[in-house]
């Protein structure tokens, strides 16, 4: 059984479509999966939730509260439970709504609660395919990193004939089976990563800082993790959050504090990542009040912080150890030097020559260095992107 003990949300919507689910949900159940399901109140005008719950084996679920007993159905329990939810058939109306965030049913109250992959089957006719809103909220949810289970061509409801059928359900399956697969390569392991800056405090009001905003860590904790790794993802003030429920985030400020936190977690783990861009000093005394303006010159003491990949290199035993290297000049012989310094078994390395890498962007374009190989240079591409081509390259390097 290929899908032996997946927990996998079943999500129905009012759909015609809504026919071909049961099928979906007898053939996970015949792979091994757990299967719960949650319908739309319009859903339950085209299949019955007596069906879907003998098929899946459990009760099904419609509405906030038991009708019965008058019991909470707790959408952020259901969203934690799911290695994987399923919205298939996705209507007009629901792909709305998830893409504004409006939580007006049980079903897409639980897909904002939910932090394991999401995969959407649309359903509708022809021409509300087709319309400009629907297509532009499909972008929206595959940018945001759900999974399109794209819409067939064929005979609709109406009677007329195009784009808007919901793909079979044994598509969809293969297609779930085939997601597993291919990324649970990183399956349990324990992943140490540091992302964004760190800020180093002047008095209450000011710190040092940089200008990290800690998309390239986010993103490669999201990618390892959905490669079945356990996470721990410790980061300096940034406003991103994460979205996968094999993620522990650590929020810290200073390097110090990334530093105590990095220490604590690099023993347990299999992998330590160090893409945070950590100040390398910081004010040898930290005020405790405001210091305030005198019209003259300011002059600040600054000591040299922890050097956390340093420590985590001297500290190694069977951890695989990758560091980050921001350059501007001589960049590869630079990040060579750290390889070696801080006793890495690789570095990424950036270079702020390089037109949309570096911070802040959305973009990256990095040049990967190990011990036993040449280093390995990778076109511009989105952060998304460059996480999964990190992914692949530790797979190589750790699994083989």
């Amino acid at each position: 059984m290929r899908l032996k003990d997946k927990k996998i949300l079943v999500g129905i919507t009012g759909s015609i479509a809504a026919y071909k689910t049961p099928l979906l949900i007898r053939l996970l159940k015949k792979e091994g999966a757990l299967v719960q399901v949650i319908v739309t109140p319009n859903a339950k005008d085209f299949v019955t939730p007596l069906t879907l719950s003998t098929l899946s084996g459990n009760p099904v679920f419609s509405d906030f509260f038991n009708p019965i007993d008058g019991s909470w159905n707790s959408h952020v329990e259901m969203g934690r439970w799911a290695d994987l939810f399923v919205i298939a058939p996705a209507s007009a109306a629901t792909l709305s709504k998830m893409a504004y965030g409006l939580c007006d049913n049980l079903l897409t109250t639980t897909y904002l609660s939910a932090k394991c992959p999401v995969f959407f089957a649309p359903a509708m006719d022809l021409d509300m395919f087709a319309h400009p809103s629907t297509t532009e909220n499909i972008l929206k949810l595959v940018s945001r990193g759900n999974k399109l289970i794209e819409a067939q061509t064929g005979e609709l409801a109406s009677g007329l004939c195009g784009a808007g059928r919901m793909e079979e359900p044994e598509v969809i399956l293969e297609k779930i089976v085939d997601f597993f697969s291919k990324h649970e390569t990183m399956l349990n392991r324990q992943v140490l990563i540091t992302a964004g800056p760190t800020f180093e405090a002047i008095d209450p009001v000011r710190f040092i800082g940089n200008h990290s905003t800690g998309k390239m860590g986010f993103a490669i904790a999201e990618a390892l993790a959905e490669r079945g790794a356990k996470i721990v993802l410790i980061s300096g003030p940034v406003n991103l959050t994460i979205q996968h429920s094999n993620i522990q985030l650590i929020r810290v400020h200073s390097a110090l504090e990334m530093y105590e936190e990095s220490i604590k977690y690099f023993a347990e783990s299999h992998l330590a990542i160090l893409a945070a861009a950590v100040a390398d000093y910081r004010p040898s005394a930290v005020s405790a009040t405001k210091i305030k303006k005198n019209g003259g010159n300011m002059q600040i003491e600054l000591e040299p912080t922890t050097d956390i990949l340093k420590s985590l290199g001297a500290n190694k035993k069977n951890q695989f150890l990758m560091g980050f290297a921001l350059e501007t000049d001589h960049e590869l012989e630079n990040a060579q030097t750290k390889l070696i310094a801080k006793n890495c078994d690789a570095i990424v390395l950036n270079s702020m020559k390089d037109k949309g890498a570096g911070f802040g962007s959305d973009t990256n374009k990095i040049t990967i260095l190990g011990r036993t190989h040449n280093p390995v240079t990778f076109d511009l591409k989105t952060k998304k992107e460059v996480a999964e081509d990190i992914c692949n390259y530790l797979e190589d390097k750790i699994i083989g």
